[in-house]
């Protein structure tokens, strides 16, 4: 089966032991810079609040940060969760990227908060139902990317760009909104794989043709770590695992160094529950993550695939990603 399709990255901005926020954040621009050289198609950063070990909170500054280092990837959200802002805001704040970066500026778009509860309520203040209003949002948000010389409020910059818009989801709810309103879509497989097959299959069978998309387009997004054996790739994916390990003990921690093993680090059941978040996960060499996503690819109709590599070490990262482009690439 060819693996011919675009492949894309998301960079979690993750922030690992013994490293500063500026050392993390040079090094997403360096692991972009090296994707770029790599033919990946697009660059995504995503909004987190309130989580002392991720980097990518201020994600509109950060995609212009981005942006402004590399020269052709596009670059965006991955996504913006709307219904913690005014869409007039996220109109001006992209309507003045794509003027800097043009025809290089994705806008994805979620409902979900991004953070805890309370935390939620400091970005959304007393609006307890703001998520409820996410469709309308997004409805409001095209209206400003509009040309519209009649309307009292008007997004400067913004009107009249042309900056694809997506719908970001986790569940099957996104997937008939990203079908009713004709967008494409992106799904988070790489912590929530349980609806992905569901998801997809809701989502290309409810699709509702739009001016800008005739056609549906998904792209999920797994874990990949590819190293030259699979045996140090798993050792690379030990940090991965402590992430997800972390989140289940409410004890997060920065990024941990990889270990030799996990054996011994967690229970039957944590690894059980890691292993299911985690299902989507490719780790190995070119060969074995080449097989592993022709079987994804065999069940599931994929329009572009999108990783996440969290390894603490930059260079490994760097590695990783072309191997997996290599593999891509060439069908290797």
């Amino acid at each position: 089966m060819n693996l011919n399709i675009p492949y894309s990255f998301l960079d979690l901005a993750i922030i690992g032991e013994n490293r500063s926020t500026t050392d993390t954040l040079y090094d997403v621009l360096k692991v972009a810079q090296h994707i770029e050289h790599c033919g990946f198609n697009r660059l995504w950063v995503a909004e987190h609040h309130n989580m002392p070990h991720i980097a990518s909170s201020a994600t509109s500054v950060l995609i212009g940060y981005l942006a402004g280092g590399t020269k052709t990837i596009r670059v965006g959200s991955g996504g913006i969760m709307l219904p913690n802002h005014s869409s007039l805001v996220i109109a001006e704040q992209f309507g003045t990227l794509e003027a800097l970066y043009p025809n290089r500026i994705d806008l994805g778009l979620g409902r979900a908060p991004g953070t805890d509860q309370a935390t939620a309520l400091a970005l959304r203040r007393n609006d307890f139902n703001a998520a409820n209003y996410f469709p309308q949002q997004i409805e409001e948000l095209k209206t400003y990317f509009k040309v519209n010389e009649g309307a009292k409020v008007r997004s400067f910059p913004g009107e009249g760009c042309d900056i694809p818009m997506w719908i970001l989801g986790s569940s099957t709810d996104s997937a008939y909104l990203a079908a009713e309103l004709g967008m494409p879509y992106a799904f988070a497989s790489h912590f929530a794989p349980d609806h992905l097959v569901q998801a997809a299959a809701i989502y290309r069978k409810n699709f509702v043709p739009s001016v800008q998309y005739a056609k549906p387009y998904f792209m999920p997004c797994v874990n990949v770590i590819v190293a030259d054996t699979n045996e140090e790739a798993d050792r690379l994916a030990t940090s991965f695992y402590k992430m997800f390990l972390g989140i289940i003990r409410n004890d997060r921690k920065p990024l941990q160094k990889p270990y030799d093993s996990m054996q011994g680090n967690w229970t039957d059941y944590e690894e059980y529950i890691v292993r299911q978040k985690t299902y989507y996960s490719y780790i190995g060499d070119k060969e074995y993550v080449k097989q592993g996503l022709k079987e994804l690819f065999s069940a599931i109709e994929i329009d572009e695939i999108m990783i996440t590599t969290p390894v603490y070490n930059t260079d490994d990262r760097i590695k990783s990603v072309e191997l997996f482009s290599e593999l891509m690439k060439y069908n290797i």
